[in-house]
C-alpha cells in the first residue's frame, strides 16, 4: 500500500550574480493519493505534469520538499535502516527505454542476477531465480547468455520486467512500460504484466501519457496537470464520467481503437500545457478551460467527492 499526503516537490531556480532571485518549480504541489494493495493505479498527464518526478519522491531517488509517504505501513520520514532495506526489496521499478538501462557488456543473466547479488543474495541462488523469472515472463532459457543489443524491444522490456521480480517485490511502479514498443508488443507485455499481477498479487504504479494503455491495465486513473493531481477514481467512471476539463480533454484526445466509433468529431483540447515556474494562485488549467471563471483565476479548487472513490479538483465539474 502507498499513501501520500502532502507530498510537494519544488526546485529552485536562482538567477543573478549580486541581486540573487529565486523562483520555485513546483513539479509536484500538494499531492494526496492511496493506492490499495493489490490495485493498479494509472497516472496519466501530459508531458511536464509532474508524473515521473512523483515517482521518482516515491522511490526516494529524489528529495521531497514537504508531506508524507507511507509505504506499506512504514513511513519513510522515521523509518530505520532496517525498514528502508526492507522496502528497497519490497519495491521495484520498470524504466521506459530497457535499452538504456540494461548494461551493453552484461549477459541477461548477469543484469537479472545484479539486484540480487548487491542485496546479498548467494551467487548460485541468485542464478536459480534468474531462470525462474525469465520462464515467468515467457522468455526461454536460452536468452540468458545473449546480450541487449541481441534483443528486439519487447524482449528487452521483458528482461527488465524479469530483473525488477527478481526480489519478490509487492510492488511495482512501471515508467511509459509500453512507449517504446510496437501495437502489437505493446499488448503482449500488458497482458503478461496483468498476468503477474494476478498470479503474484502485485500492486502497480503504472506511469504513461497513453490512456488507452491505461483504460486496458489499470483499476484507477489519477489525473495530473502542472504537478497537481486533479482527479482520481475507477478507471470505468473516469472513462464514462470524466469531471475535469482536462480528463474530458485527455480523453478525446486519445486515438479511436474502436471503428464503429471513427468518424465522430471530438472537441479537441487547444494551448500549450504551460510552466511550471509562472503559476497564478488559482487553478492550474484556467488558460485553457472555457469553463473558467474569475474564482478559477483567484483561488485553488479542493478535493471534491462526486461519486464512490471518484474526487476531482474543480469549482466546476462537468456534469455538476
Amino acid at each position: 500500500m502507498i499513501r501520500l499526503e502532502g507530498l510537494k516537490k519544488y526546485f529552485t531556480i536562482t538567477k543573478g550574480l549580486v541581486k540573487r532571485n529565486t523562483t520555485y518549480v513546483k513539479a509536484v504541489d500538494d499531492i494526496s493519493l492511496e493506492i490499495q494493495k493489490g490495485e493498479i493505479v494509472g497516472l496519466v498527464g501530459e508531458s511536464g505534469s509532474g508524473k515521473t518526478t512523483l515517482a521518482r519522491v516515491v522511490l526516494s531517488l529524489t528529495q521531497k520538499t514537504a508531506g508524507k509517504i507511507t509505504i506499506n505501513g512504514v513511513d519513510l520520514d522515521t523509518a530505520s535502516a532496517r525498514d528502508m532495506k526492507r522496502l528497497r526489496e519490497e519495491i521495484a521499478v520498470v524504466f521506459q527505454d530497457p535499452a538504456s538501462n540494461l548494461n551493453p557488456r552484461q549477459t541477461v543473466e548477469s543484469s537479472i542476477m545484479r539486484p540480487m547479488i548487491i542485496h546479498g543474495v548467494p551467487k548460485e541462488e541468485a542464478k536459480k531465480k534468474a531462470r525462474e523469472v525469465l520462464d515467468m515472463v515467457k522468455m526461454d532459457v536460452r536468452y540468458l547468455d545473449s546480450y541487449p543489443h541481441q534483443l528486439s524491444g519487447g524482449q528487452l522490456q521483458r528482461i527488465a520486467i524479469a530483473r525488477a521480480l527478481a526480489l519478490n517485490p509487492k510492488i511495482m511502479i512501471l515508467d511509459e512500460p509500453t512507449s517504446a514498443l510496437d501495437v502489437s508488443v505493446q499488448a503482449q507485455i500488458l497482458n503478461l504484466l496483468l498476468d503477474l499481477q494476478e498470479k503474484l498479487g502485485l500492486t502497480y504504479l503504472v506511469i504513461t501519457h497513453d490512456l488507452n494503455v491505461i483504460k486496458y491495465i489499470s483499476d484507477k486513473i489519477a489525473v495530473m496537470y502542472l504537478g497537481r493531481l486533479v482527479e482520481f477514481g475507477p478507471t470505468s467512471e473516469i472513462e464514462h464520467n470524466a469531471k475535469h476539463p482536462y480528463t474530458k480533454g485527455l480523453l478525446d484526445a486519445a486515438p479511436i481503437l474502436d471503428p464503429r466509433m471513427r468518424g465522430r468529431k471530438k472537441e479537441i483540447m487547444g494551448g500549450d500545457p504551460g510552466s511550471l515556474i509562472k503559476i497564478g494562485a488559482g487553478c492550474r488549467f484556467v488558460d485553457r478551460c472555457k469553463y473558467a471563471t474569475e474564482e478559477c483565476r483567484t483561488a485553488m479548487p479542493e478535493d471534491t467527492k462526486v461519486a464512490e472513490g471518484h474526487q476531482v479538483s474543480c469549482f466546476h465539474p462537468l456534469g455538476g
